[in-house]
């Protein structure tokens, strides 16, 4: 019957007798496994940081009326051409507001639907930006505030100024960095919006905010839902676009559909707005690991070659062994024992390593102006991380030390003492 602490002493033996060789095999985990926690926690962290760059700012769902040329023609419907085959060049689109109709029915049933966490009401304008003797064109964009705060995070990218500032002032506006640094504008200061039919309607910088992308920061700003309504001489009813936001994401697609055919409206899904992103996202996380698991992959080699060395060293105390009575069977647990220590001291050193590489990483300055919200780089300290490390520490150190210990179990003690 083995006695397994008889084995963990000559186990405890064989590791301190040849220490440089356990540590550098030990050394060898440690930096296989720190540098694989580092890599993966900075790497999930950074595509997290960008799928939240993305996901905060853009709808579920985002609801419109598309202006498009109408399906059916006037000769479709013609008795005298339905059995021909109809060629119609230079279709134009039909007479048609911008506005969604039925808005405000539409979004009492979509705020009453249990898939829905929340929604909010725009109103988009192209207008032109006046400040003294300097004129611009962009776009003006009437919000509920507090909803895009709670939903999409708005405030987040408010730079000066906050989002209180424009709730509290019906005249008040938020521009766009680039659209305040082109026109030397700042909080307090006041300018022009014209409207393409020439109506002028002044108003108060209020805030500056920065998305991080130049093609909206440079024409787009922010005004109350109101006051957007006012500016084009409509009523409370008109609105221009709605921004659901779901419980669930992984819904968005088929309950788009589901809008688009009941409601007659223009409703696209946050996944087919952002397929190219969506794809980078999966490619960044491949590359990311099977970098991981081939350095893991390379530390194991490097423990087998150890063990294996150790084995030859060992020969005589092997043939000893097996001559005193140690069957084949405890050497092999002798030497797999060996590794799993191994991998157990070396996997946990590499955890601790890589947590203390991660927080300097998490604490190193990283400011940029295309992403505002960020201040140093992003790290994931996601514990199923360190898990998946100490776990493949000692899976890969098993597997490493197993085929030598095969061959230690199969060593003839006769041939052995023969030989010396």
């Amino acid at each position: 019957m083995t006695d397994f602490k008889i084995i963990l002493e000559i186990t405890k033996t064989h590791l301190l007798s040849r220490f440089k060789q356990s540590s550098i095999a030990a050394l060898g985990v440690t930096f296989g496994i720190g540098t694989f926690i580092v890599l993966v926690s900075f790497m999930t962290g950074l595509n997290n940081m960008l799928d939240g760059l993305t996901l905060n700012r853009t709808p579920h769902i985002h609801i419109y009326n598309e202006i498009k040329p109408s399906e059916v023609q006037p000769i479709d419907r013609s008795e005298e051409y339905k059995n021909s085959y109809n060629v119609i060049r230079s279709i134009k689109p039909k007479r048609s507001q911008e506005r969604i109709h039925n808005a405000l029915p539409l979004m009492a049933v979509l705020t009453k639907d249990n898939r829905v966490k929340g929604i909010t009401s725009q109103v988009a304008a192209k207008v032109f930006y006046i400040s003294g003797s300097i004129e611009l064109n962009g776009v003006v964009n009437g919000i509920n505030v507090a909803d895009e705060v709670k939903l999409f995070n708005f405030g987040d990218y408010i730079i000066k100024g906050s989002p209180e500032n424009l709730l509290r002032n019906s005249n008040g506006i938020l521009l766009g960095a680039g659209l305040a640094d082109k026109m030397s504008l700042s909080v307090g200061d006041r300018l022009q919006l014209s409207s393409v039919n020439g109506g002028v309607f002044p108003l108060k910088v209020v805030g500056i905010f920065q998305s991080g992308l130049a093609d909206i920061d440079n024409i787009q700003s922010y005004v109350n839902l109101k006051t957007a309504q006012e500016f084009l001489g409509e009523g409370s009813n008109y609105i221009s676009d709605i921004n659901v936001k779901l419980w669930d994401i992984d819904k968005a697609f088929l309950f788009s559909k589901e809008i688009s055919k009941q409601h007659q409206v223009t409703a696209i899904d946050i996944k087919t707005a952002n397929a190219q992103f969506e794809t980078g996202t999966t490619i960044r996380n491949l590359i990311t690991y099977s970098v991981s698991i081939t350095l893991l992959i390379v530390a194991g080699f490097g423990i087998y070659n150890i063990l294996n060395m150790l084995i030859y060293e060992k020969m005589n105390d092997i043939a000893i062994l097996k001559a005193t009575g140690f069957s084949g069977n405890d050497v092999k647990l002798i030497f797999i024992s060996q590794a799993l220590i191994i991998g157990l001291i070396g996997g946990l050193l590499g955890l601790i390593f890589g947590l203390f590489i991660s927080i300097l990483i998490d604490h190193t300055p990283f400011e940029t102006q295309a992403l505002p919200t960020i201040k140093t780089f992003p790290v994931n300290f996601k514990i199923l991380y360190y898990v998946i490390g100490i776990i493949f520490a000692l899976v890969s150190t098993f597997l490493a030390g197993y085929l030598p210990a095969r061959r230690a179990q199969s060593i003839d003690p006769v041939d052995v003492i023969r030989g010396q």
